[in-house]
């Protein structure tokens, strides 16, 4: 009888161990693939995102928007020659290069309202090369081996008493939930992020038309800053992910287990919170209002 007790406690006791190993690697694994997943959801373009609200953008842009930005750099035009001319002495002492320096103006200002979707774009390409670059480094330098350390805290679960187990199992899946999370709001970030870049697209040429005048050419000037945040917050969520995978790679070494839990809960925490300030720190820094 004894015999059969001691058979079944150890199963119970060998059933909760690998319990335990399974739930720390699918912590790790997660961690793993947050990288990857959102190194790849970041560095897409608005363009790659969503095709089809790209187009709708797109078209409203061309066909709502430009006619209004065409009407505001008519009005500039208009504005900056008659006082190119009046400036002069009551026109006067009119020189023709006010009219070559006119002239040259109106056909940048005109070149750059016909591209505007291009220059816009050409911001996110720029982006999602820095993301490309910064996420196969965050990968290849913050990657955890898992084998290693289910091999370094099995023999610490092996010691371990069922009653411990259990509660270190339920810990394990509060954390793991924790982790889960960051995936979701990670996806909420990112689709937070790209809406506002597509509602800056759908009106970009009227920023843009005011670009050659000196009293409206702040509108422009700021609404290129916003597009470099950000396109740059990309780049800022991956630093963050880099971070909370370097701190999780260095507490794989922690031989107690529960105090490995609330760390990674905490890191957790804390990476959930920065997210959230990764578009005001990106706006700060290029000054963008």
């Amino acid at each position: 009888m004894d015999k059969i007790t001691d058979a079944l406690t150890e199963a119970i006791h060998d059933f909760f161990v690998d319990a335990c190993g399974g739930m720390f690697i699918g912590i790790f694994d997660d961690a793993n693939a947050a990288v990857g997943d959102i190194g790849k959801e970041v560095a897409k373009t608005p363009s790659q995102w969503n095709s089809s609200i790209f187009s709708l953008v797109q078209s409203l842009s061309d066909n709502v928007i430009i006619p209004i930005a065409a009407l505001i750099i008519t009005g500039i035009f208009c504005y900056e020659l008659i006082t190119a001319i009046t400036e002069k002495n009551n026109m006067h002492d009119i020189e023709s290069f006010v009219f070559f320096k006119f002239f040259l103006k109106s056909c940048i200002a005109v070149l750059l309202l016909s591209h505007t979707f291009e220059i816009t774009l050409a911001i996110f390409d720029v982006g999602q090369w820095v993301v490309n670059q910064s996420s196969a480094l965050i990968s290849d330098s913050t990657y955890v081996d898992v084998n290693d350390i289910y091999y370094n805290f099995r023999s610490t679960l092996d010691t371990m008493d069922t009653g411990s187990l259990i509660v270190l199992m339920l810990e394990a899946a509060v954390v793991g939930l924790a982790v889960k999370a960051i995936a979701i709001l990670v996806t909420v970030v990112l689709t937070n992020r790209m809406i506002e870049i597509y509602m800056y697209c759908s009106v970009a040429p009227i920023p843009f038309a005011t670009l050659s005048n000196r009293e409206w050419g702040n509108i422009g000037t700021n609404y290129i800053r916003s597009m470099v945040a950000l396109a740059f917050q990309a780049f800022f969520i991956m630093v963050l992910v880099g971070i909370y995978t370097a701190l999780i790679k260095d507490i794989t070494n922690v031989t107690d287990l529960h105090s490995m839990l609330m760390r990674i809960g905490g890191y957790s925490i804390v990476l959930c919170l920065t997210l959230f300030k990764t578009s005001s720190i990106s706006k700060s820094i290029f000054n963008a209002r």
